[in-house]
């Protein structure tokens, strides 16, 4: 266990941004699923709606720093793709 002050208080900080960041990290996979889920079932309409508030979730999630940039774009391409496919 650490003796100075300022690095009890790193743990803290450290613990602090780690649940938020698993926090994130966990409603970006849940719209990510619901996108999903809408694709495999074959409802369009339901699958761009859920796309827009995943695109919307994984953009903050990436202005936060819990994703880089590069990893959620491609999150958004593939999610798109999936989308885009569908008839």
């Amino acid at each position: 266990m650490a003796n100075i002050k300022s690095a009890k208080k790193r743990i803290l900080v450290a613990e602090t941004r780690a649940a938020r960041n698993k926090a994130i990290r966990s409603k970006v996979k849940t719209v990510c699923k619901k996108v999903e889920a809408a694709v495999a079932a074959g409802d369009k309409a339901a699958a761009q709606a859920n796309l827009l508030v995943a695109i919307s979730e994984i953009d903050k999630a990436a202005s936060k720093g819990v994703y880089h940039k590069n990893t959620a774009s491609r999150k958004v391409s593939r999610l798109s793709k999936a989308v885009n496919a569908m008839a």
